[in-house]
């Protein structure tokens, strides 16, 4: 890129990072890592910077056995929505960022991505799926300037007989309803929204930028009553932060009045990247919980299986509490495995 900043907070200076290495000295940048330093700073503010990428490829293939999708797009690398569990802040150190807070503050916006998506469908065959959103949200604020995912919906728009999943925590999807709408038509579609806890004031620490519950359940309505398939992803649930069953069910009781198709609860996965950010988190808002957590993840990044087990019986109770069916039930033993394993996000 054409110059690095580093801001820490609102009242420190901006500076220009300092080469610690001679030119001749420093390592060579090879792949991703290269058009990452070669992007082009686009706009900067409130500590986020946005920059160009050029990428060779959009469509990327899963090949774990543990995800029940065979192909992620993500439009954009970093998300600036900023949740402190977010497991996918490792995506940076490709592009050797090592710091966990360069994933929120420097974005990258993917060129040419409809351009791209238009000659790699042809790999994807008729009974695999699309997953977008694996990694970074398709609707964090860049999407309003950038249109990226807009113009990957408007590309998959013209074809029939795929089978995608969008995963977001925005409201701003509703925007693209219409294309939504003629994509539902002619493929199978679903949208997940993720809400976490229905506590406006918990959700504004967890996750600082990116929209409100009340905000992300009203988008899940207004798609419902478009037509388009559309649930909540419960994920992730934190132990003693939003695991209660009076919280869990505020969720269920919200998305079976608001007209969701689905709901799934998903325990907390912590990689040792997201715990760099989460740990200090918890030190801050949760101290009395500091202990637990270390113990809980030591050495792993996935709680014990009785707790998944336990949550999932608790969601089953709830759902037929309040009456819920739900319409995503072909995915879910897959999809409880592959939530944990993919950005606390990812059902589909």
């Amino acid at each position: 890129m054409n110059r690095l900043t580093v801001r820490r907070t609102k009242d420190e200076y901006t500076m220009a990072s300092l080469p610690l290495l001679p030119a001749s000295d420093r390592p060579k940048l090879v792949g991703i890592a290269r058009l990452a330093a070669q992007g082009e700073s686009l706009r900067e503010g409130h500590n986020v910077e946005y920059f160009n990428l050029a990428v060779r490829s959009l469509l990327n293939r899963c090949t774990s056995r543990r995800m029940p999708f065979d192909w992620t797009i993500n439009p954009y690398r970093g998300c600036e929505f900023a949740c402190k569990y977010c497991y996918a802040r490792y995506t940076h150190e490709f592009m050797e960022m090592r710091d966990g807070l360069d994933f929120e503050q420097k974005i990258y916006i993917k060129q040419h991505a409809a351009n791209l998506l238009r000659q790699e469908l042809r790999q994807v065959k008729p009974d695999q799926e699309i997953a977008i959103g694996t990694a970074t949200d398709p609707y964090q604020p860049a999407e309003r300037r950038f249109e990226v995912t807009r113009a990957i919906l408007e590309e998959l728009s013209q074809r029939e007989g795929l089978r995608l999943g969008i995963v977001t925590k925005s409201n701003l999807v509703t925007r693209d309803v219409d294309l939504l709408q003629r994509i539902a038509r002619n493929n199978r579609l679903f949208v997940h929204l993720t809400i976490t806890t229905m506590k406006a004031d918990l959700a504004r620490i967890l996750e600082p930028r990116a929209p409100r519950p009340d905000l992300r359940l009203e988008a899940m309505r207004q798609l419902s009553q478009a037509g388009v398939s559309a649930g909540v992803i419960c994920a992730p649930v934190l132990p003693g932060i939003t695991d209660s069953p009076r919280d869990l069910e505020d969720v269920v009781r919200a998305v079976a009045g608001a007209g969701g198709k689905y709901i799934f609860a998903n325990p907390l996965f912590l990689k040792p990247c997201s715990a760099a950010v989460f740990l200090p988190f918890l030190e801050k808002e949760f101290p009395h919980l500091v202990g637990s957590y270390r113990e809980r993840y030591q050495d792993r990044a996935f709680l014990p299986k009785t707790y998944g087990k336990r949550l999932s019986q608790l969601m089953a109770r709830l759902r037929e509490k309040h009456g819920m069916r739900n319409s995503y039930d072909r995915y879910a033993p897959k999809a409880y495995l592959a939530a944990a394993a993919i950005s606390q996000l990812t059902l589909f």
